[in-house]
């Protein structure tokens, strides 16, 4: 009687043991999700962001299109970088799990962003441009959405390194893969991200002079 009585509370004890280890193991589990879905939330905040901005350059190529003599090689290279964007693949809700395609989707937005950067450079040899409502308009509009760019990238990264963390810690370490839970990239850091880009015009400068 005795002894069965030990093994009676040998089988209690391994019980609680196994059904502590299942609500463990589901609690870490449903933290994992919530924490992926994070990070999917974050991904569609990034994509709307480059997407306000993809949306604005038809209109600011049109704009600027209009002042005399505007390199038109500057319209062409930014509208060409728009389309190769265009031309990534990738789901605008789900962070993608591959860094090949998470990297070349932001070398095309790179691409864009030095092309974007170049015509605005080029725009502040038309002070004429500053007396266009249309223009004022988009100047504002794009400066605040390349700033939220800025802000969604570095949240996008923050919400990955809780989730890889997550999935590295114990004891989801055993379990997270078999759950399909694998490392997210990240966005590689750019030099100067820590602060937001400004875009800004100095139309009190001259003109620079051109040759013919």
């Amino acid at each position: 009687m005795k002894k069965l009585a030990i093994i009676l509370g040998v089988l209690v004890v391994l019980g609680l043991f196994v059904l502590i280890m299942i609500l463990a193991a589901g609690a870490g589990y449903n933290h994992l999700v919530k924490l992926s879905q994070g990070v999917d939330s974050q991904w569609a905040q990034v994509q709307n962001v480059y997407q306000r901005r993809a949306d604005l350059i038809p209109n600011l190529v049109a704009t600027v299109s209009g002042a005399a003599n505007f390199e038109k090689s500057t319209l062409t290279e930014i509208t060409a970088a728009r389309a190769s964007v265009g031309q990534v693949k990738i789901d605008p809700n789900t962070a993608p799990s591959d860094p090949a395609k998470l990297a070349a989707f932001d070398q095309a937005q790179s691409q864009l962003s030095s092309a974007l950067s170049r015509l605005l450079v080029v725009v502040e040899r038309y002070p004429d441009l500053k007396a266009t409502e249309n223009f004022r308009d988009l100047q504002a509009q794009l400066e605040g959405t390349e700033n939220r760019i800025s802000v969604e990238r570095r949240d996008f990264n923050t919400a990955v390194q809780n989730y890889n963390t997550a999935v590295k810690s114990f004891p989801a370490v055993f379990y997270a893969g078999f759950f399909g839970f694998h490392d997210k990239p990240y966005f590689a850091a750019i030099a100067g991200a820590e602060t937001p880009p400004k875009v800004q015009f100095d139309f009190n400068k001259p003109a620079a002079a051109t040759n013919h």
